[in-house]
């Protein structure tokens, strides 16, 4: 008798993870057939030759005879402490090390969060384009995402009056990823202080995905979330694996702030939840106060003439270039979001462009579509290869484009 498979989850099918999808399956299979593949998919520093510095290696490697028992399930209490205290020098005053929770990078504790508000059927607004595990952990605990859209046209920044608009009776959290991925979007503080209030009107808990807090260029200035936010719910995500480039590390944390009587409930599903998973990995921990207390790391790579500015002026520049492509300069974070002109490329669709330019250039990179938008002309590509590659890899783009148009222009003299 034939064996049926395993049935999976139904939830799965409305979930996309592009980023680590079919694309980069096929990049797999390519590189053991042989060839070289620039992976532009994803924001990870050491695949780049980025180091995670010296003094939290040290701090790892000092405290490994310390690590080999679970901790308490939300961190370790002075790595807690340490969080805390970057809180409140930003001016967060209720923060402190019982609201931390530590866990293994921030995508477990976005699933930890949703997981903890969420009941069937309730929504939450996410942007678009979004980091697209917003939408999926919202999918998997039972939630509804529903999209507030922000385009190249605003800047890629949000429409208050658009959200508003979107809020039902069932809708429980916004969603922020500032400064933002995919698009390196920084959002303005006036900006936020209008959502904050938003928030505050419907009773909204404020969710503010701030793993990129120290990345930004030129005169972009971040502002955190839970400052303007005050005594109003406010969970802050952030991390070491972007500003401190120790993605491997997997060490993210979540901070709760607001008005104490608000937030019992909620301290103690995270609190459960936490215990549920045992605990953060331990030895990472031990890096965290050195990296919040030590010596910046990345503003010199930020900063003109940096390594990482460097790279988004060779993406500006070759965008400025093409025939084809517009781009918003990202103004933070770790990747640009081009859009290619419809009026020269029409019914140009960013998936087969992907797979095309892969097997043809043999470069990765990441449909804009994967972002949960319903256009299909962006793509997305990280800033961390050197300036020289940059170039070299928005010279195959142009190749790759140009053949399209000139497949689009054989096509309408058939026709």
């Amino acid at each position: 008798m034939p064996q049926r498979p395993v049935p999976t989850s139904s939830r799965l099918n409305e979930v996309r993870y592009e980023i680590r999808g079919a694309l980069s399956h096929r990049a797999r299979d390519l590189e053991a057939a042989g060839r070289d593949i620039v992976r532009l998919n994803i924001g990870n520093p050491g695949a780049f030759g980025f180091q995670t510095p010296a003094h939290l290696r040290e701090a790892m490697r000092d405290s490994l005879p310390r690590s080999e028992a679970y901790c308490q399930q939300q961190g370790l209490p002075q790595a807690r402490e340490a969080i805390a205290a970057q809180q409140r020098a930003r001016g967060s005053a209720s923060a402190s090390a019982e609201r931390v929770f530590i866990g293994n990078g921030v995508s477990e504790l976005i699933d930890l969060s949703l997981r903890a508000l969420l009941e069937a059927g309730d929504e939450v607004l996410i942007p678009a384009p979004d980091y697209p595990l917003w939408t999926a952990a919202t999918i998997l605990n039972g939630g509804k995402a529903v999209h507030y859209s922000c385009p190249a046209s605003r800047n890629h920044l949000p429409d208050v009056d658009q959200m508003r608009a979107l809020i039902t009776p069932r809708t429980r959290a916004i969603v922020l990823i500032n400064p933002n991925n995919p698009t390196g979007a920084s959002y303005p503080r006036a900006l936020l202080e209008a959502i904050v209030e938003l928030a505050r009107q419907h009773r909204l808990v404020l969710l503010a995905d701030e793993i990129y807090d120290g990345i930004l260029f030129d005169d972009a200035r971040f502002q955190p979330l839970a400052v303007l936010a005050g005594d109003h719910p406010c969970i802050t995500f952030g991390g070491l694996s972007k500003v401190h480039r120790a993605c491997g590390y997997r060490v993210g944390w979540l901070t709760v702030s607001g008005r104490e009587s608000r937030l019992a409930d909620m301290l103690h599903a995270f609190d459960l939840l936490a215990a549920l998973r045992l605990c953060g990995n331990v030895p990472g921990q031990w890096t965290i106060q050195p990296a919040l207390q030590g010596p910046d790391t990345i503003s010199a790579l930020t900063a003109p003439g940096g390594r990482l500015h460097e790279s988004r002026r060779a993406v500006l520049d070759a965008v400025a270039k093409s025939e084809f492509l517009q781009v918003v300069a990202p103004a933070g974070a770790l990747y640009a979001f081009p859009g290619v002109d419809v009026n020269k490329l029409e019914n140009f669709d960013d998936g087969e462009f992907a797979l095309e330019l892969l097997e043809s250039e043999s470069v990765l990179i990441v449909p804009g579509s994967s972002f949960n938008i319903d256009y299909r002309n962006h793509f997305r590509v990280t800033l961390l290869p050197e300036a020289v590659m940059i170039g070299d890899v928005f010279e195959r783009i142009e190749r790759a484009l140009c053949r399209s148009a000139e497949r689009q222009h054989r096509s309408r003299q058939v026709a």
